[in-house]
Order: C-alpha cells, then sequence, then structure tokens
C-alpha cells in the first residue's frame, strides 16, 4: 500500500498532521461560480461515498439552483455499467476499477474511462465499543473472514475475558456489488473468499450499526462511518500493528488505505461539458474537500488535485 500511497506521501510533507484532521491543504483553489450552468447529473456508485456525494450535491445545487442532481448508491459496481450505459456522468467508487470494467467501457468509447482521486479513507475492521481487543493481524483476519479458516471465537483470537470464552465472532460485511466488500477481500484476505456466516449488509452504516449492537460482532468499513457505540482496531500487515488515522493514511503506514475515485467518460477531443467540469472543479476545491473532511474522510493534497484536474483538461 505505500506505493499506492507515493503521491499522498511527497506531497503530505508540506501538510502538518495535526491539521489534517481539521483542515484541509490551503493550496487548494476557492471555487467561484460559474454563469449559465444548468441541466441534468446522475451520480451512480459507491455506498461509502454516498454522504460525500450528496454534500457536494447539495452545496453545488446552491451555487447552480437551476441543476437537478441525482445520487444513487448501492455499490461500485453498478459504477462501470451506469457509465457506459449513460446512464450516470459520475461513477464514485471506493475502488479502482478492474480491467475487464475498463475494457467492457473502452470497447464501447474507444478510450478508458478517467478516474479521478478525490479523496482518502481508512476502511477500518470493527468491534463493539466493550470489546477488550485492540488490534488485529492480516493472518488473524483471514482466519476470522474467510473461509481458509474454522469459525472462530474471541479467545482464539487473544481475548481472555470470561465474558467472550468461547464465543463466536459474529461477522458483519458488506455484499458483493460493494467496492469495500471486493477491496477488503483482495487486500485484507488475499483474495479468498468470504465465510457464508458473514452478515451481508446493504450499505456501510449498516455494517457498523450492527457492529454496535452485537456485543460479539466484528466488521468492517469506512473509518467515515464510525460512530462512540464501536471501535476501529488497529491493524498489522506486518510487523506493529498501525491505528487508523489520518497521519497513518498520509504516511502510507496503516495497511487498509484506499483512494475514494470518481469516474467520468473523458473524450479528450470534446473535453467536458461545463456543467461536469464545474461540479468537478468544486470537488477539487478547498470548499469539495471541506465536505470530505465533514463526513469523516481524508482529503487530497492540493498537488493530487492539480493532478488530476489535468486528466480532464482542467
Amino acid at each position: 500500500m505505500r506505493k499506492v500511497f507515493a503521491a499522498v506521501v511527497a506531497a503530505a510533507s508540506m501538510m502538518a498532521a495535526s491539521q489534517a484532521q481539521t483542515t484541509v491543504d490551503p493550496k487548494l483553489p476557492d471555487y467561484s461560480a460559474a454563469q449559465g450552468v444548468s441541466g441534468k447529473l446522475k451520480s451512480i456508485g459507491s455506498d461509502t461515498m454516498n454522504n460525500v456525494m450528496a454534500h457536494w450535491a447539495e452545496g453545488f445545487k446552491k451555487l447552480y439552483p437551476g441543476v437537478d442532481i441525482e445520487i444513487e448508491g448501492k455499490g461500485s459496481s453498478t459504477a462501470p455499467p451506469a457509465l457506459i450505459e449513460g446512464q450516470s456522468q459520475f461513477g464514485p467508487m471506493s475502488r479502482e476499477m478492474k480491467k475487464e470494467e475498463m475494457d467492457k467501457f473502452e470497447a464501447k468509447f474507444g478510450y478508458k474511462p478517467t478516474g479521478l482521486r478525490t479523496g482518502i479513507d481508512c476502511l477500518a475492521v470493527y468491534v463493539h465499543k466493550d470489546c477488550p481487543l485492540t488490534e488485529i493481524s492480516f493472518e488473524q483476519l483471514q482466519k476470522v473472514f474467510s473461509v481458509t479458516g474454522p469459525d472462530m471465537t474471541w479467545d482464539q483470537i487473544g481475548v481472555t475475558d470470561a465474558a467472550y470464552k468461547g464465543k463466536p465472532i459474529s461477522l458483519y460485511g458488506r455484499n458483493s456489488a460493494s467496492g469495500t466488500y471486493g477491496y477488503f477481500k483482495e487486500h485484507a484476505l488475499g483474495k479468498k473468499d468470504f465465510k457464508a456466516t458473514v452478515k451481508e449488509q446493504p450499505g456501510s452504516s449498516a455494517v457498523v450499526q450492527g457492529v454496535a449492537t452485537d456485543k460479539f460482532g466484528m466488521g468492517y468499513s469506512g473509518i467515515g462511518y464510525k460512530t462512540a457505540d464501536v471501535k476501529a482496531l488497529k491493524v498489522a500487515q506486518k510487523g506493529k500493528p498501525v491505528e487508523a488515522s489520518v497521519e497513518n493514511a498520509y504516511n502510507g503506514s496503516y495497511p487498509l488505505g484506499r483512494y475514494l475515485y470518481v469516474y467520468v467518460n473523458y473524450d479528450k477531443s470534446k473535453g467536458l461539458d461545463p456543467l461536469r467540469a464545474e461540479f468537478v472543479k468544486m470537488m477539487f476545491s478547498r470548499t469539495g474537500q471541506e465536505g470530505v473532511v465533514k463526513d469523516g474522510y481524508i482529503p487530497i493534497t492540493a498537488d493530487i488535485a492539480r493532478e488530476d484536474l489535468k486528466k480532464v483538461g482542467l
């Protein structure tokens, strides 16, 4: 994952870790409304990004009352077909598009979809707030969640509290349409299949809610959905367990850090239409990234914003 976040690490040296939780990069541009922008926009894709997309849509509509925006978050896997079929203008995804998804898009349009890095998330492993467990390793996660391990009890992963002895770990996760499901399977479980006992939830908040109401529950979801009723475990891929924090996402040490993408159909010969162009500019502005922070995620830096705006000719 250090390679994935190389750009973040290079840019983050300009930002104090203590500032990252509450402020965005001061070098990001302010956003000013343009003239004559109207029309309809639709976003179909990631549930993880649903709140962020809704926040951006609300702010955009205040600036452009004549714009109609619809947000639909049913999972990252719904984004590519919606873009291909022209059902949406934006495809938010909590993972990168798979090769086969890119190939289907390119087969229709003759070019690949453009992925824009709009924020950063720590995919957290949650337990009930009263659970004594504080950390977990990738090896343990594979035994707990994947078919390679037996049905696990809490004492088998080091919980010595008498109340947990012999108690099965109750598992919560996302459905297969979710980018979070796919990301956790690939990175935490080494592409191994989930146990059939994982209670699949329709949304990220439902996973957290399930764990919050289940003393013996464990689940995975974005850090933006953390509540006071759950605890995010430190996670160890190799070596020392690492906290799911802003600083550790920026420095690449948290092993389940990921970019949050918004994919668009960008034809270089035509450019973006004014409506999509203004929405993209707003996402990458100081105002847009303040929305990322407000919804519990980690803002991108000005360097990343400049790089990705260039991808769509802005």
